[in-house]
């Protein structure tokens, strides 16, 4: 399944309150992620509030449009924007900067077996 790993900035004195606020993501929140296509969803943060996060999913574009078609995301979208710097226009969950993955274990064990030792 493709990996998708992106990366956004958290304001330095915001970073506890989104701490405490994904320690209890709403229910429905957590739902709609799941039933949208976002698997094995995760989210690191560092204390100066440098924001990584990662999925799995076999298409971005449909999970991004599977979330922006429920209401609970519109209300969340809205209650975190404030956390985050220099998003302009933009959700937190489509304003993101995706990265380019260069290196995968697991692939290139597949094409490199492992030598008999």
């Amino acid at each position: 399944m493709p990996r998708v790993c992106f990366q956004l900035q958290v304001k330095p004195d915001r970073v506890e309150e989104y701490k405490q606020r994904h320690a209890a993501v709403w229910p429905e929140m957590l739902a709609a992620l799941a039933d949208t296509g976002w698997h094995n969803y995760s989210l690191f943060l560092r204390p100066d509030g440098l924001l990584i996060g990662y999925l799995e999913t076999p298409s971005l574009e449909d999970a991004q449009a599977g979330m922006a078609a429920t209401d609970v995301n519109a209300r969340w979208q809205a209650e975190m924007a404030d956390f985050f710097v220099a998003l302009g226009d933009d959700r937190p969950d489509t304003g993101f900067l995706q990265l380019e993955e260069v290196f995968h274990l697991e692939d290139q064990l597949a094409h490199h077996p492992r030598e008999v030792m």
